[in-house]
């Protein structure tokens, strides 16, 4: 097992950005700036293109908790190869516990969910209750990405709605996660802002992303932002 985690690192090492590290370390305060490698995404992605093919990458895959930002999310990747869905839940359902930053969460995205979608909302269900709060942003996540046209419901942006947080990180996935329903399914998702179904904070944020899309029309911006709601000082701090 060792040999494999080894040269996989050493991979990495050799594939390190000191400037981009640094840009990097600074947008995910949650992550000890010790250990971010440095590593570009694209340089990430074909590299787990190439080690999802061995044979013996499980014994990466199973080899948790690993140490750097980019081995997570590199892992990550390497799960995003996965033909076989429900072995593809099953990495993912293992992993998903150690991911500890926005950015591993929100780049993992299995092809192979497109034409599982029935089968995949039960997980999300599950992961949108988990107390984690990494396993519960992919969860609404995944709901963005998959369920937001035709396979859209009412009762999804409920779920998201239900999902009570002070977490930074968490709350800003449900305001991106409304942002996005209102560009997509503007005439159904636009009550539950108007009946201020979220808290003040992700309500304006929420309201904040759509005015800056280009997918919301003028008149919708207009309106969205009449919406929005006074924050008192208790309130500015989250």
């Amino acid at each position: 097992m060792d040999y494999i985690n080894e040269m996989i690192l050493s991979r990495l090492w050799d594939l390190q950005d000191l400037k981009y590290r640094d840009f990097s370390a600074s947008l995910m305060p949650t992550v000890n700036k010790e250990l971010v490698i440095g590593v570009r995404s694209p340089e990430l992605r074909k590299l787990s293109k190439e080690l999802a093919k061995g044979k013996e990458i499980d014994l990466f895959l199973n080899n948790l908790p690993h140490k750097y930002f980019e081995e997570n999310s590199l892992h990550g990747m390497i799960i995003e190869h996965e033909k076989d869905f429900d072995r593809c839940i099953e990495k993912l359902e293992r992993f998903l516990p150690y991911v500890d930053n926005w950015s591993t969460c929100d780049l993992v995205n299995p092809k192979i969910f497109r034409n599982n979608t029935e089968k995949l909302l039960p997980y999300i269900m599950k992961w949108m209750t988990s107390p984690h709060t990494y396993t519960c942003r992919f969860g609404i996540k995944m709901l963005m990405t998959w369920y937001l046209d035709e396979n859209f419901s009412t009762e999804y942006p409920e779920m998201v709605a239900a999902v009570e947080s002070d977490d930074y990180y968490l709350n800003m996935m449900r305001a991106w996660y409304f942002a996005t329903a209102l560009a997509k399914q503007y005439d159904e998702v636009l009550p539950f802002i108007e009946n201020r179904r979220l808290d003040v904070w992700t309500h304006n944020k929420a309201i904040q992303k759509s005015v800056e899309s280009y997918r919301i029309s003028l008149s919708q911006k207009t309106y969205l932002r009449s919406l929005r709601v006074k924050l008192d000082s208790r309130q500015k701090t989250r």
